[in-house]
């Protein structure tokens, strides 16, 4: 969530200074001036990122928090995510419970906050994605996760056929949950396993949906190999610089479909997602490809 986005009724200070104040009580003004106004409520869950400047005060810093919000438990967020399973590092310092559910465009999303990412920054891509699909399509997302994408295009097509493929079981597990959850589970066939060993049907898809960072371009090839013979659509997130970096993406997401031997029809169109770190962005390339 920003920071403090607006005060709270009757011109309340918003809850990141309010806490800051409070830590300005008990800790001084050195240590209140260290505490960033950023925080990402998850449901029941505040994630938090504390420089270890502040290690000494995390506890209390988690507690004014869980006191302002109302929240069940505080996480910091440590480090990178995690190798190709996307686990975030982090550390409880206040409560315990972290999962948790947050409702987005009216789905339902359970997971651990601890063990899964899950980017608010990602909710307009999400629902234009799931406007994208048309009738009876047959869709392949090879990085499924918690069900980011696989979910809104099945609760908003109910004749599309969607194959969610997820290699991490703690994420498999709340994908499988989410697609109960929210009545979709007769048209979702959920798989576990690495989507590079997987069996799934060749030239059996209209859409390939490959929502990996910081790059998905690599398994541009393996998607192509699943479109249909008279052609379909890859969405390839990817990080690129900020400046120019649309360019750099269109380019190799081209390539590697060119390399495989098809032709990608017409000018493939990149679209920002949301900041990535500082000077790079998340970007989605949509390609329209027919096998070669």
């Amino acid at each position: 969530m920003p920071p403090g986005a607006s005060p709270g009724p009757a011109g309340r200070a918003p809850p990141a200074e309010r806490v800051r104040a409070r830590l300005r009580a008990l800790a001084g003004e050195s240590t209140a001036q260290r505490l960033p106004p950023g925080y990402q409520r998850l449901g029941r869950v505040l994630v938090l990122r504390l420089p270890d400047a502040l290690r000494p005060w995390f506890a209390t810093v988690g507690a004014l928090w869980q006191e302002e919000l109302g929240v069940a438990t505080v996480l910091v967020r440590r480090g990178p995510i995690d190798g190709e399973l996307r686990r975030p590092r982090t550390e409880i310092v206040a409560g315990g419970p972290t999962e948790t559910e947050v409702v987005e465009h009216g789905v339902r999303w359970r997971f651990d906050a601890a063990r899964q990412m899950f980017a608010q920054g990602n909710r307009v891509e999400r629902q234009r994605v799931a406007e994208l699909v048309g009738p009876r399509e047959h869709v392949a997302d090879l990085f499924a996760g918690i069900g980011y994408f696989t979910v809104p295009i099945a609760r908003r097509c109910p004749d599309a056929t969607l194959v969610a493929v997820e290699k991490n079981p703690e994420a498999f597990r709340f994908l499988e949950e989410n697609v109960r959850t929210n009545g979709v589970a007769d048209r979702v066939r959920c798989v576990l396993g690495d989507n590079r060993a997987v069996e799934l049907p060749r030239q059996g898809f209209d859409r390939v949906l490959l929502g990996y960072l910081p790059d998905a371009v690599p398994w541009v090839p393996r998607a192509v190999g699943l479109l249909a013979r008279e052609g379909g659509w890859i969405h390839v997130h990817t990080v690129v610089d900020a400046r120019g970096g649309d360019i750099a993406a269109r380019a190799s997401a081209g390539r590697a479909a060119a390399s495989t031997g098809a032709t990608v029809v017409a000018s493939p169109t990149v679209r920002t997602v949301k900041p990535y770190g500082p000077g790079r962005t998340h970007v989605v390339v949509d390609l329209r490809v027919v096998p070669g």
